[in-house]
């Protein structure tokens, strides 16, 4: 029988793919471990969604790309976590490592490296992440949602596999979603998300002008964990994260307003929800949104506004844009088609790694 260990952590756009990837890999009857870090939000997805994966934890260090103090502790956190998981896959021992990348998945990279257990690694973005160009020293191949990534990597070590979409979104029900939000069908729904951990300043422009935005439309509101605020007003609907009741959310969705993290906005364009999206600027990353949302923008997919233009009077005219503009933006959207399936991506990750 298969084993595989998967990987993967830090924000949910580091566990989506494996989201869809488990519920497959369970209807083979293959066995699945996860390991992942002490505190990161991958631990409470698994363990809810999946509570017959056994969960291992592990240590973690941050990789920087500045130069800090915590640099020196971190590699001590991350030497603790390969002898973690060495630990872990000497007892586990499964046929291969699925990593979704995140800081935790380096250890288990190496780990498996030095026990000769090949992985599989999964790259969302346009640019591989710094935890992603470590990992592929040591991995057997790398996947990407990108075409155009596949120029950033070895010729002999990538695979373009497309974007890979959980089932269970597609599963929504649109009364489930009004009876949740109280919402009804006279006014276009806006659903709000900054990303797990949410983003100030998206959250201050929908904050200070919620009225204005209500007089036009009804709002779900993800603000991100620990960000939740005391707004209780008549078609407007809060959360910290949404889980389970996503899909129901997503079903009475018209537009949407987001960060460009990949998995989510493919999910996006995978459920045809015409998208403003709002990328983390370079002072807080490496650009991989910006590259994001520029690539959906050329093809039709969504409308952008830089973070340091984002405001309010930006984010209506790109509202009335993306309203106007509704027929043609879908029009792009359907002539998406998807590589693989989570069950054929899965086949393909057990016959790769033979």
């Amino acid at each position: 029988m298969v084993k595989i260990a998967f990987t993967g952590g830090g924000t949910i756009g580091h566990v989506a793919v494996n989201m869809a990837l488990i519920p497959e890999a369970q209807r083979e009857n293959i066995t699945c471990i996860y390991i992942g870090s002490k505190n990161g939000i991958e631990q409470e997805v698994i363990t809810k969604q999946f509570p017959d994966v056994k969960y291992y934890s592990i240590s973690s260090g941050k990789l920087r790309r500045y130069i800090s103090v915590e640099n020196v502790k971190d590699v001590f956190k991350v030497q603790k976590g390969v002898l973690d998981a060495l630990k872990i896959l000497k007892k586990e021992k499964p046929d291969l490592v699925f990593s979704k990348g995140g800081f935790v998945a380096v250890p288990v990279t190496i780990a498996a490296k030095i026990l000769n257990i090949k992985t599989i690694i999964h790259e969302s973005d346009v640019t591989p992440g710094l935890a992603n160009k470590i990992a592929l020293k040591f991995a057997h191949k790398m996947y990407t949602t990108f075409e155009k990534t596949l120029d950033y990597i070895p010729d002999d070590s990538g695979d373009y596999v497309g974007s890979i979409i959980r089932n269970e979104l597609f599963e929504g029900n649109k009364q489930q979603g009004y009876a949740l939000t109280q919402f009804n069908s006279n006014k276009p729904v806006l659903l709000i998300m900054g990303g797990s951990l949410g983003s100030k300043v998206i959250n201050d422009v929908i904050f200070n002008h919620i009225d204005e935005l209500l007089y036009s439309y009804q709002i779900i509101h993800l603000v991100g964990k620990g960000n939740s605020n005391q707004i209780k007003k008549e078609g407007y609907y809060q959360l910290e994260y949404a889980g389970e009741e996503l899909m129901h959310l997503f079903k009475i969705t018209d537009y949407v307003i987001s960060r460009a993290g990949s998995n989510a906005i493919f999910e996006f364009l995978a459920l045809k929800k015409p998208m403003i999206l709002v990328p983390l600027g370079k002072d807080q990353s490496r650009g991989d949104q910006i590259d994001n949302a520029a690539q959906f923008k050329a093809q039709g997919y969504a409308s952008v506004i830089d973070e340091p233009s984002f405001s309010y009077a930006t984010l209506i005219k790109q509202l009335d844009y993306i309203k106007n503009h509704q027929h043609e933006i879908l029009q792009a959207m359907n002539s998406m088609t998807t590589r693989y399936t989570a069950h054929e991506l899965l086949n393909k990750i057990i016959q790769d790694a033979k």
